[in-house]
C-alpha cells in the first residue's frame, strides 16, 4: 500500500516560521499537545537507580507537629489538637488522622530536619520543586519566567526521553497563587518543549485527557495522511530556513503528538474505567460533584484518589516523572491559617489517609516500589506555635502561619530506606536540631535516586553550564 503522501501534490508558497510552527502544532495535526522534545543523552547515570519517580506535592505546606513529628510532651500551643498513634513501625509515631497511613509507614522512610529560608508560598515552591533559592540575584521568584531553573521532570525528560509515553506529567492542574501560576512547575530555560503534560482532573465523570482523541472529522486515516502532509512541508521548507531551536522542537512535536496519538500504550494508561470497581474505591471515588468549594472551605479532596490511582496506571505504563497535586488550581489546600484543625479533621486528612495509604499498598503490592521513587512534601511546614504569624497580617486564633525554618518530607522506594527516621527537630518542631536537609540536598538525593549524578551539567539557551543539584545527597537514607 502506497503511503498517502506520495499521492499529494502542492505546491507551497513561502511561510514565516511562525506560521510554520503553528501548523506543526496544532494546524495540520488538529491535535494540542506540549512541545516537543530534543533528543538528549543520557548521562551520568548508576546502576540500580529508579525508572520512575512520583512527587506527591502537598501544595499549601502542611503542619509538621499536626501530621508526621508530632509533639505531645509541648505546651498546648505548640502540640496542638491530633494525638500520636503507632505505626507499622515500632517507635514512629504519625497523626491519629492518618489510621491506615500508619499501617504503610515501614516503607518510607521521614525526613524531619528539612529547612530553608523562604516563607513565600511561589517562591518556596520553587525552591522545592527546583532545588534552586528563589532568591538568586536579589529579585524573589515568585511566577514562571523562561530562564528559571526546570523542575525535576523536565530534566528528566531531557537526559532520558522517551516515545511511546509522555515522560512527563502533572495531575490535576497547574498551581496558582496570589494572580501567578506557581513557579517550578514548567521547564523554564529548557523550553516548553519540556513542559509537563497537565492532565485535569481525571476523577470527574466527563474527564478526557487532552490532546489524546482525535479531533472532530479527524479519522486515523485522515491523520495518516496529515502526517504525511507534514513530513512534505519539511522537505520543501527545511532548506529555505536556517537552523533554528525552535524549528527542531516544532519537528520533534509532531512526531511526539503523533506517536502518542496513535499509541493504545498511552491511552489505556489514562482509562480510569479499565480498573476494578472495587480498586477505585480503595483509592476514594468522589463524594461530591460540586466542586466549587475549596478544601479550605470544608470541600475535601474529593479528587485524590483518582488523581493517586491514574499516578500509579502512569508508573506502570512507563511514565517516567508524575507530579500530584493534593489541592487544585486556586486551593493552597494545607495552607492552614484559619479553621486549621477543623479543615484537617473534616476537608484534608480522611482524603489523604485513604489515597495516599492506597497508593502506598497498591505500589507495594505491584512491585512497582523497587524501581521508582516516591517523594511527598510541601513548600514548607507551618509555625510551632498556634496563631504566630511570619507573613499573615490576619488574625489566627486557630491557626499556624508559614514555616520554611523546619518541617517534614517523606521518601520511599528505589533504595531507600524503609521504616525509618532521618534527622530531628527540636522540642517544638520549630528546626533542626540534627542532620539539617535543605532543598539543593534534596535535589541531589532525587537525581541520585534516579541515576543522575547531582553534578551534571545541563546548558541553558546561552550555552552556560548548570549542574543538576548544588546540594549533597543524603546517602543515609539509602539501603
Amino acid at each position: 500500500m502506497k503511503s498517502p503522501q506520495r499521492n499529494i501534490q502542492v505546491d507551497f508558497p513561502e511561510i514565516a516560521r511562525r506560521d510554520l510552527l503553528q501548523i506543526g502544532s496544532v494546524g495540520l495535526l488538529g491535535i494540542s499537545l506540549p512541545d516537543a522534545l530534543q533528543a538528549a543523552k543520557t548521562q551520568g547515570l548508576r546502576r540500580g537507580a529508579a525508572k520512575s519517580c512520583i512527587l506527591f506535592f502537598l501544595d499549601g505546606g502542611p503542619g509538621q507537629q499536626d501530621m508526621w513529628d508530632l509533639k505531645p510532651n509541648a505546651p498546648a500551643e505548640i502540640r496542638g489538637e491530633f494525638q500520636p498513634i503507632s505505626t507499622s513501625v515500632p517507635g514512629i509515631q504519625v497523626c491519629e488522622g492518618l489510621p491506615l497511613v500508619s499501617q504503610q509507614m515501614h516503607h518510607l522512610t521521614l525526613l524531619r530536619s528539612v529547612t530553608h529560608d523562604c516563607n513565600v508560598h511561589s517562591a518556596a515552591t520553587y525552591y522545592m520543586l527546583t532545588g534552586r533559592h528563589p532568591n538568586p540575584q536579589g529579585s524573589l521568584i515568585i511566577k514562571e519566567e523562561p530562564d528559571n531553573f526546570p523542575p525535576f521532570g523536565s530534566v528528566l525528560t531531557k537526559l532520558k526521553p522517551h516515545r511511546d509515553v509522555p515522560e512527563f506529567v502533572h495531575l490535576p492542574d497547574i498551581l496558582w497563587d496570589a494572580g501567578h501560576d506557581l513557579p517550578g512547575q514548567r521547564a523554564g530555560f529548557l523550553g516548553t518543549g519540556f513542559n509537563p503534560w497537565v492532565t485535569g482532573d481525571p476523577s470527574v465523570p466527563d474527564f478526557h485527557l487532552p490532546g489524546l482523541q482525535l479531533p472532530a472529522g479527524i479519522s486515523a486515516s485522515r491523520l495518516e495522511t496529515r502526517h504525511g502532509l507534514l513530513g512534505m512541508l519539511d522537505r520543501s521548507v527545511q532548506g529555505e530556513l536556517p537552523h533554528h531551536l525552535l524549528f527542531d522542537a516544532m519537528d520533534s512535536h509532531k512526531q511526539k503528538a503523533f506517536s502518542l496519538l496513535s499509541s493504545s500504550k498511552t491511552r489505556n494508561a489514562f482509562d480510569l474505567d479499565k480498573e476494578p470497581a472495587q480498586v477505585r474505591e480503595r483509592y476514594g471515588l468522589p463524594d461530591r460533584t460540586d466542586r466549587s468549594k475549596r478544601a479550605r472551605n470544608f470541600g475535601g479532596l474529593p479528587h485524590l484518589g483518582q488523581c493517586l490511582l491514574l499516578t500509579r496506571r502512569l508508573i506502570e505504563a512507563g511514565v517516567q516523572f508524575v507530579t500530584v497535586c493534593s489541592g487544585r488550581r486556586r486551593d493552597s489546600a494545607w495552607d492552614g491559617h484559619r479553621r486549621h484543625f477543623p479543615i484537617l479533621r473534616k476537608s484534608l486528612l480522611p482524603f489523604f489517609d485513604q489515597a495516599f495509604s492506597a497508593l502506598l499498598e497498591d505500589l507495594s503490592e505491584r512491585g512497582l516500589l523497587d524501581e521508582t521513587l516516591l517523594v511527598v512534601m510541601g513548600e514548607f511546614g507551618r509555625t510551632p506555635k498556634i496563631g504566630q504569624a511570619t507573613v499573615s497580617t490576619i488574625s489566627m486564633p486557630g491557626g499556624r502561619d508559614h514555616w520554611g525554618h523546619c518541617f517534614t518530607v517523606l521518601m520511599g522506594g528505589a533504595g531507600i530506606k524503609q521504616g525509618s527516621v532521618y534527622g530531628a527537630s527540636d522540642k517544638h518542631a520549630a528546626y533542626p536540631a540534627t542532620n539539617p536537609v535543605t532543598p539543593e540536598d534534596l535535589a541531589a538525593t532525587i537525581y541520585y535516586a534516579l541515576g543522575l549524578a547531582p553534578e551534571t551539567s545541563l546548558a541553558d539557551p546561552l550555552g552556560q553550564p548548570h549542574a543538576l543539584a548544588l546540594g549533597n545527597p543524603v546517602l543515609d537514607i539509602f539501603s
